[in-house]
Parts: C-alpha cells; structure tokens; sequence
C-alpha cells in the first residue's frame, strides 16, 4: 500500500500494519515530530530516506502531496473471518467503481460498529491510494475483504446463518422496519446499477431508504452510512422504529 500523509503512516503504525519503507525531505526527518517517526519506523524495521520535495511529488499520485511517503504490507483477509464477527454486520460493496466511495464506506463501517468490509471483483481497491485517503485509517483496523466473488460471499453468509440485506429503491421494507440487531451482512450495489436481480431475489430482506420526490437514489456510501447507523442504533437499545 501507498501511504502519503503523516496521518495515514501514523495510523498504520499504531495498527500494527508493516510499513517497509518511508520517504521525506531531511528538514522533516531533523524535526521533533520526524525524529519520533523515525524511531517507530526503525522499530518497525522499516528503511528510511531522505528525497527532495520535488522527488516527492514525482513519487507521490496525490495533487498535494503533504511531504512524506511510505511503503506498507498488508495480510490478505478472507470472506470467512471478515463474516466470523459476533454478532456479524458486514458491508459487501459490489462494484463500487469510486475509491472515494470505498473509502468512505470502510470508513463509516467502523463508526457504526460493523465488524467488516468487503468489495466484489469490479470495485475499487479498498487499497489503493485514494480510498485509503477516504477511509481515514478506518481500513487498517478493520477487516477487509477485496475482490470477493459475490455469490461466494452470498454462500458463506446463508451457511453461517447471517441475514442477508439488499439495498433497494423499490425494497419490501424501510430501513427502520427491518430487524438488523442480529448477524447481517449489507449489500449495497455500484453506482448507478446497482445490486443485479438475482442478487435481490436472493436476500433475505429487500430494504430500501424513504426520499422524497424527485430523488430516486442516494450516494452508495452515504445509503451504506444510513443503515449502518439503524443497525448501530438498535444494537444499542433503540430497538426497530
């Protein structure tokens, strides 16, 4: 993973993740704030160097770059652990082309409790450096699953008794009439497509969030958001409304 920004290492160091490598200018390593990092980066084990500004932004993807890179690992994580929370309440983003979206969803996801993340073959890499951005550190301390086969994920879910919900604008049910205080896994589809027929037939639970005329969708990280927070809301006492 490439890591640009003081927060974003910060972040992946204190979660454990393996950094191998960081890179800034030698004003930044000969500060009190860059001669601390240095020290958690060499107890790490990670390499540092020192690159000029303009070496940075060469380096860098982002338009802005903040003056420190980095290089980190990351240990793949499988549908079954991510589905393996007590109680289970997993977002599956199935082709979600925007990484600002992933991110944000990740990120959302752990505000709201969930115990994890998953993307389908044909999302944005939770990876990558702009979700990253968006997920603020959330995708370091949660599980994540990239690249998941959708029916796979469908499968494990239906044998480990977890509720299947799909977003829908036309759903059976409103977010708040649904029962999601037990195990649930949260499809939501790519934008504009959203999730396929098959894959709504196959839910358990068809949901869909009131709007009001002419609206017909929401963002899918902000209709994600939505229901992530019902199901923090009745997993701490508020109950169904």
């Amino acid at each position: 993973m490439l890591l640009d920004g003081l927060h974003l290492l910060s972040d992946a160091l204190a979660a454990g993740v393996p950094v191998t490598a960081a890179a800034a200018p030698a004003d930044f390593w000969q500060g009190p704030i860059g001669a601390s990092l240095a020290a958690s980066l060499a107890s790490a084990g990670a390499e540092m160097y020192t690159a000029s500004r303009a070496v940075l932004e060469a380096a860098s993807p982002v338009s802005a770059p903040t003056g420190i890179i980095a290089i980190a690992l990351r240990e793949p994580t499988g549908i079954e652990q991510v589905l393996a929370g007590q109680p289970a309440l997993v977002v599956c983003a199935d082709r979600v082309q925007d990484p600002g979206n992933i991110g944000a969803i990740v990120r959302a996801a752990e505000a709201a409790g969930a115990t994890g993340v998953m993307t389908t073959a044909g999302s944005a890499d939770p990876f990558g450096w702009k979700a990253l951005r968006g997920s603020m550190g959330s995708v370091f301390r949660l599980p994540v699953v990239a690249g998941a086969d959708l029916d796979a994920v469908c499968r494990e879910a239906r044998g480990r008794g977890v509720q299947i919900v799909a977003t829908a604008p036309a759903g059976d049910c409103a977010f708040g009439e649904a029962d999601l205080s037990g195990p649930t896994l949260i499809l939501v589809g790519g934008e504009g497509a959203g999730l396929p027929d098959k894959v709504q037939a196959f839910a358990d639970v068809r949901l869909r969030i009131p709007m009001r005329p002419p609206v017909e969708s929401l963002n899918v990280a902000v209709a994600a958001g939505v229901i992530l927070y019902e199901a923090y809301r009745q997993r701490h006492g508020g109950g169904r409304t």
